[in-house]
């Protein structure tokens, strides 16, 4: 090989690692469900946001019930049972493991009414000729999270979750 070919080498080898170096931080691979799997309890930024979003509905009339957050894999696994090989109906398509609830990254919700009843009624509306649902969808994607209805597949309306990317190293 040449003197040229070997100089022509050896600088996009300098220029690749140099551009290596200054962007080593942007290549860092985000955190994954995994970094996440010792939880037992909702994430912090995920407790922080679900209070703020209960609090920001509450601020326009709508008052919300939690129904789930935080859900071991095993109690994962029994609600996964239902329909299946226990009775009742089917209320989840995720085995342990395979929920964001596993890993204290989501949270479920319901309505409640002016009367006290909990319902999951997407019409239903109590403050201002608005679908309080929708109003509550809308301050939960203000605050980062995603909602399971806007899903592809099955739709889950009365979830939000927070992707892993979503919550940065500095809070982990």
């Amino acid at each position: 090989m040449n003197v040229l070919k070997k100089l022509a080498i050896a600088l996009i080898v300098v220029i690749a690692v140099s551009l290596i170096f200054l962007f080593r931080d942007e290549l860092k691979p985000g955190p994954t469900l995994e970094d996440f799997s010792g939880a037992t309890e909702l994430h912090p930024v995920v407790e922080e946001k679900k209070n703020k979003l209960v609090q920001q509905a509450s601020d326009q009339g709508i008052s919300i019930v939690i129904t789930e957050g935080f859900c071991s894999k095993e109690e994962q696994d029994k609600l996964y049972a239902k329909g299946r090989t226990e009775e009742g109906n089917i209320v989840t398509y995720s085995k342990g493991g395979q929920s964001y609830h596993n890993y204290g990254l989501a949270i479920d919700f319901a309505i409640q009414s002016k009367e006290g009843r909990v319902i999951w009624d997407m019409e239903y509306d109590g403050n201002n000729n608005e679908s309080d649902w929708m109003e509550f969808v809308a301050i939960a994607k203000k605050l980062g999270f995603e909602w399971g209805g806007d899903w592809k597949g099955f739709k889950d309306y009365p979830h939000f979750q927070m992707s892993p990317e979503d919550i940065t190293d500095d809070t982990r």
